[in-house]
């Protein structure tokens, strides 16, 4: 079973033996007294839990959290010749540089703060709390409070749900679609630590000074090997190769952040489906790209849907058991939507206002709520 700070399970579905024990329990007596399609319906997901907890309980430590690992530890082993690289006078060395720590900066900021969000790294509670503040504050400039607040307790437990984890969060509908898709993304690294300071109100002193500590060592430690080890002669040229570095690829992280969800079937708070329902109808899979998997990682990418389903998985594992989810949604006649990342980029430039402007409609899944 994987181990995750308690606080950090609410609204999740673990996959952990003695959960998937209990729920299948109380699903056989519901429909020991129900029978008939409803309590058909209710043991969807538990079906499909154990046919991933199968999988799962047959792959090694590698498969579940190694692999993930180690392309996080080579994204910081990166950062050495990429620091070096960038003191070099010559263009080609330079722009290598440049593009190294770029990559190196998307791959421990987007795969590594997503997987630490979910305690993904260790099955240590108290390990996946310092990875959390490590690479959400240290590596993100972000709270590791608030990331798991916004996160895991409402986007993931709140899925498409109107005013909840309806992923409004990435809504600006003051800015022209052009400026917000292509444009005000790479203001990214500036608004995520002054959002990070926002989150603080109403924490603890302690979170708090934990919190501006840690943003504050992130930042200064990049500033500084810049400095000293690149070379920089001037705080500005330091501060303005981090700003470019940290901003390379926010315009794919928008991105993928909106395309797949907003969108798809919205829900309201009182007649939301049950959760089987309520992924599959919306959350979507963009297809494999050698660049984005690597950078964001399988969940974010083209196993969204499974990650939603078994959000503790690893991107690894997602990937593992895509195959099983595929299959078994498809069996059941349920949706297993896939679109590819420009096509959805056409939609929401053609459809901007429809999507990004005005409210969602709400679906009723008619027989499922």
């Amino acid at each position: 079973m994987q181990n995750v700070p308690e606080e950090w399970r609410e609204g999740e579905e673990r996959i952990g033996e003695m959960v998937v024990k209990r729920k299948v329990d109380s699903e056989r007596k519901k429909n020991e007294g129900q029978g008939g399609g409803e309590g058909e319906k209710e043991s969807l997901m538990m079906e499909l839990t154990k046919l991933v907890q199968k999988v799962v309980k047959e792959s090694s430590w590698w498969e579940r959290r190694g692999i993930d690992c180690s392309i996080l530890a080579a994204a910081f082993l990166c950062l050495a010749p990429a620091f070096l690289l960038l003191g070099s006078s010559q263009v080609l060395y330079f722009s290598a540089g440049m593009l190294l720590m770029g990559m190196a900066h998307a791959v421990i900021t987007f795969k590594g703060t997503h997987l630490a969000s979910h305690g993904s790294l260790s099955e240590s509670q108290a390990w996946a709390k310092v990875w959390a503040v490590f690479f959400i504050e240290i590596c993100g400039s972000f709270s590791a409070q608030a990331g798991v607040q916004g996160h895991i307790k409402m986007h993931h437990a709140h899925t498409n749900v109107i005013g909840l984890g309806d992923s409004s969060v990435w809504k600006a509908p003051f800015l022209p679609r052009t400026v917000y898709l292509f444009i005000a993304p790479l203001a990214v690294p500036i608004i995520t630590p002054l959002v990070a300071l926002a989150h603080l109100r109403g924490n603890s002193v302690a979170v708090m000074v934990r919190t501006v500590l840690m943003v504050t060592l992130g930042l200064y430690s990049q500033y500084w090997l810049l400095i000293h080890v690149s070379g920089f002669l001037s705080p500005l040229s330091a501060l303005l190769c981090m700003l470019v570095c940290r901003a390379m690829f926010s315009v794919t992280y928008i991105h993928v952040n909106i395309f797949q969800h907003i969108g798809l079937h919205m829900f309201s708070a009182t007649s939301r489906p049950k959760r089987i329902y309520q992924m599959t109808h919306g959350v979507l899979n963009l297809p494999r790209n050698p660049l984005l998997d690597w950078m964001f990682g399988h969940s974010l990418i083209n196993c969204h849907v499974e990650h939603h389903l078994f959000p503790f998985l690893s991107d690894n594992m997602c990937l593992k058991v895509k195959p099983v989810v595929s299959k078994y949604l498809t069996e059941k006649k349920l949706p297993y939507q896939e679109d590819s990342y420009f096509s959805r980029l056409r939609l929401f430039f053609n459809k901007y206002q429809e999507l990004m402007v005005f409210a969602p409609p709400i679906t009723e899944l008619v027989g499922v709520q």
